[in-house]
C-alpha cells in the first residue's frame, strides 16, 4: 500500500523541487546552482520550495556541471602537534572559518611535514578535489606552490612573496613569484621591539630567532638587525641564538646567550613561547626586567600569564585568516592576484 509519497523516505529530488515551485526543472537547476539567468520571482519560488522540502543539493552531480567542488584546503607545513599546540595557528584558522561560515564553501585541513605527505597532498590538490588552497608555514624550497600555479588552482599563501623573502634571507628561489598572499609586517614588529628596548636604555640586546626556513622567522630576525643598524649599534653574531619556537628552546637559548654574553640587558624572542622559555632560563641568573628586559612575539594568551607578564608584539593572526579566506574567494571568482600586509603593534607589560 502506498500513501502517494512513495519517495518520502528518501532525500528530495530536483524534480520534486521544480514541481513544488511550479517551474521547469532547468529553471530550478539554475537557481540552485547560483545562476543569475533567472527572474527574482522564480528564484524566490524555487528557494522556498527547496526549504520546504529540505532539499540538499547533490554536490557530486553539481560539480560535473559547474566544475566546482565547494571545498577549499588549508595546508599547514608543520606537524599536527605544533599546529594544535600553537595559538597562532588556532587564531588563523578561526579567522578563515569565520569568513567561510557565511558561504557554501567547506574547509578541510591537512598537515604536511615529510616529503611523502607533501607528495600525497599535492596529488590530491591537483586532482580537481578543491576549488582553492590556503598555505601556512610554507618553506622556501617547497615545490607545491609552483605545481599549483601550473595547474591554475587559486592559491593564497600566508606570508609575503617567496621570491622577496627568500632573497632577503639569502635563499635562492627559482619558482614563480606568488602574488596572492597575506602577510604580517613581522620585520616591522621586530623593529618596534628593539626600539622599545633601546628607548628604555638597553644597549646589549640579543635575539632568539625561530627556524630560518620559515619566512616570518626570517623577517623577524631581519627586523631586529635593521633596528640595531638604524641605531648605529654594531651587529654582534654572539647576540643571536636560535630556537624552534618552543618554550624549551627559548630556555636553552637564553642560557647559551648568558654563557657567551653575560652582559646582555635585553632579549627579543621570535615567539611568546620562546620568550616564556627565556624567562625560565634567566630565572636565578638575572632578574627581569631590572637586569634583562624580555619582549615576546604574537601576543598569545601565554604572554598574559608569564611571571612577569610579557611585553610582546601583537600579531593580527585572526585578521590574517579572514583576509586569506576573502582573497581566496575572490581568486576563485576570477579576481586579479593581490598582496596584503597587516601591521603589528607593541603591547607593553612588565617584562620590559
Amino acid at each position: 500500500m502506498t500513501n502517494g509519497r512513495s519517495r518520502s523516505s528518501g532525500r528530495p529530488t530536483l524534480d520534486q523541487v521544480a514541481a513544488r515551485a511550479g517551474v521547469a526543472r532547468a529553471t530550478a537547476s539554475r537557481v540552485l546552482n547560483g545562476s543569475a539567468q533567472v527572474s527574482d520571482a522564480s528564484r524566490e519560488l524555487v528557494e522556498q520550495a527547496a526549504a520546504d522540502l529540505g532539499y540538499i543539493p547533490n554536490v557530486a552531480a553539481r560539480s560535473l556541471v559547474t566544475h566546482r567542488t565547494d571545498s577549499i584546503a588549508l595546508v599547514a607545513f608543520e606537524p599536527e602537534r605544533r599546529v594544535f599546540g600553537d595559538p597562532w595557528f588556532a587564531r588563523v584558522i578561526r579567522g578563515v572559518s569565520g569568513v567561510l561560515g557565511s558561504t557554501d564553501l567547506h574547509l578541510w585541513i591537512a598537515f604536511a611535514q615529510s616529503a611523502a605527505e607533501r607528495a600525497r597532498i599535492g596529488y590530491y590538490l591537483t586532482g580537481d578535489h578543491v576549488d582553492g588552497v590556503l598555505l601556512l608555514s610554507l618553506h622556501h624550497s617547497d615545490p607545491l606552490p609552483h605545481v599549483l600555479s601550473q595547474r591554475g588552482l587559486p592559491t593564497v599563501v600566508a606570508g609575503r612573496s617567496l621570491t622577496a623573502e627568500a632573497s632577503a634571507a639569502g635563499y635562492t628561489h627559482t619558482g614563480p613569484d606568488l602574488t596572492n598572499y597575506v602577510d604580517i609586517d613581522d620585520a616591522g614588529g621586530a623593529r618596534l621591539a628593539v626600539r622599545h628596548l633601546l628607548a628604555t636604555g638597553r644597549r646589549r640586546i640579543a635575539m632568539i630567532a625561530g627556524p630560518q626556513h620559515l619566512g616570518f622567522c626570517v623577517a623577524r630576525l631581519r627586523g631586529y638587525r635593521e633596528a640595531l643598524a638604524q641605531a648605529r649599534i654594531p651587529l654582534d653574531p654572539d647576540l643571536v641564538a636560535y630556537g624552534d619556537l618552543s618554550d624549551d628552546s627559548g630556555a636553552l637559548a637564553a642560557r647559551r646567550l648568558l654563557e657567551t654574553r653575560p652582559d646582555i640587558d635585553g632579549i627579543v624572542a621570535g615567539s611568546d613561547a620562546m620568550a616564556a622559555g627565556a624567562l625560565r632560563g634567566l630565572r636565578g641568573w638575572r632578574s627581569v626586567p631590572e637586569q634583562v628586559s624580555v619582549v615576546g612575539f604574537d601576543n598569545s594568551l601565554l604572554a598574559q600569564h608569564t611571571v612577569p607578564a610579557l611585553t610582546t608584539v601583537d600579531v593580527p593572526a585572526e585578521e590574517m585568516g579572514r583576509q586569506m579566506a576573502s582573497v581566496l574567494i575572490d581568486a576563485i571568482a576570477g579576481a586579479a592576484p593581490i598582496g596584503i600586509v597587516l601591521d603589528t603593534h607593541l603591547i607593553r607589560r612588565h617584562s620590559a
